[in-house]
């Protein structure tokens, strides 16, 4: 294998500033519906980066649930993401939707949502992800898989006796964005990248980068 003998050539599409919106979360919606009629794999999956205990990044995929004001996904509070969050809530996201060779990056500050948020989503999931949350010590060692078995059985047998209900430990958070950046690929690597800044004023600032 050879891996320096793999690239593409990306030759699809291209990003003017004249032509981005001056909002970046309406441009998102834009690009997102955009990743959607294009049948994107995965289309709302991205990649959440956060600043582990032991100072190293630490990077997952999530599933992105919301855009409002902000970028909205769940887990479980004490999983290592909710244990990095605690200690210092400020997270990146990156989506990449091979299919239009684009690529957004999103910075800014993380905020638990509401508990009626939380548990307007949680009572919407099916209801086997519902006692899932309950089943899994996200993120802790365990045995083996028995261990998962036996706890899920435990749980379906719990919440056939009494009601079902969302887990303190799990829910939301909102990541509030203070730099955006979208990304189009372009021939002979020269990108097209646009950034948007907040600056103090809560304005935001557009500019183009260099590839």
């Amino acid at each position: 294998m050879n891996l320096s003998e793999i690239r593409k050539e990306y030759t699809l599409k291209s990003l003017d500033i004249k032509d981005v919106s001056l909002d970046p979360l309406r441009q998102f919606s834009h690009w997102f519906q955009e990743a959607i009629d294009a049948e994107a794999l995965e289309v709302n999956a991205m990649c959440l980066s956060t600043l582990g205990i032991n100072g190293y990044p630490n990077g997952r995929i999530v599933l992105l649930k919301e855009v409002d004001h902000g970028f909205v996904f769940f887990t479980n509070y004490e999983s290592e993401k909710g244990q990095e969050i605690a200690a210092l809530p400020k997270a990146s996201l990156t989506f990449f939707w091979a299919e239009l060779e684009r690529q957004v990056r999103i910075s800014g500050d993380l905020e638990k949502i509401s508990s009626a948020e939380s548990d307007a989503y949680f009572f919407s999931r099916p209801l086997g992800s519902q006692i899932g949350a309950w089943t899994s010590p996200q993120s802790k060692a365990i045995p083996d898989r028995d261990f998962l078995e036996k706890r899920l059985h435990e749980m379906e047998q719990r919440f056939s006796e009494e009601k079902l209900s969302r887990p303190p430990h799990w829910g939301g958070y909102r990541l509030n964005p203070i730099q955006i950046e979208f990304w189009q690929g372009r021939p002979s690597r020269l990108h097209d990248r646009i950034r948007y800044e907040k600056s103090e004023s809560e304005n935001w600032i557009i500019s183009r980068l260099a590839p």
